[in-house]
């Protein structure tokens, strides 16, 4: 912020204002990747924006759109999702757990235990791949 970056600037506080709105609302941002989807959805709005301004002849506002989604994807880059197969694996050692937890006695594994484990994911991918195994196996 020393540099004086204003399209910088500008992004952080238009991405403060948003995670601050939703920590209003009934679910607040809790996880990286849900302050990740916040970025790409920004980031989306922004190309949504920048279209919409070159279809209206604007070019100073596009040249402002370009500027801001390459600082949101420059931040969003930052952060390496998970792949198909590391999510399959890590939901595949996590339903084996809770088969051997349940056959020990103990208690059985959940979706939300399943979803707790995952960082850098998106929990609709461990959603998707959890039902698609369970799916299988019954």
């Amino acid at each position: 912020m020393q540099q004086k970056d204003k399209t910088r600037l500008a992004v952080v506080r238009s991405l403060l204002a948003e995670v601050t709105n939703a920590a209003k609302t009934s679910s607040p941002i809790q996880t990286d990747m849900q302050l990740l989807s916040l970025l790409g959805k920004s980031a989306a709005a922004a190309q949504t924006a920048k279209a919409e301004f070159a279809g209206a002849g604007r070019q100073d506002l596009v040249e402002h759109e370009e500027q801001q989604a390459k600082v949101l994807e420059e931040y969003a880059g930052g952060v390496e999702p998970l792949g198909a197969d590391s999510v399959r694996d890590a939901v595949q050692r996590a339903v084996e757990q809770g088969r051997a937890a349940l056959a020990a006695g103990g208690k059985a594994a959940n979706m939300g235990d399943v979803l707790k484990k995952g960082k850098n994911v998106e929990r609709s991918d461990v959603a998707r791949v959890v039902k698609q195994m369970m799916g299988q196996t019954q």
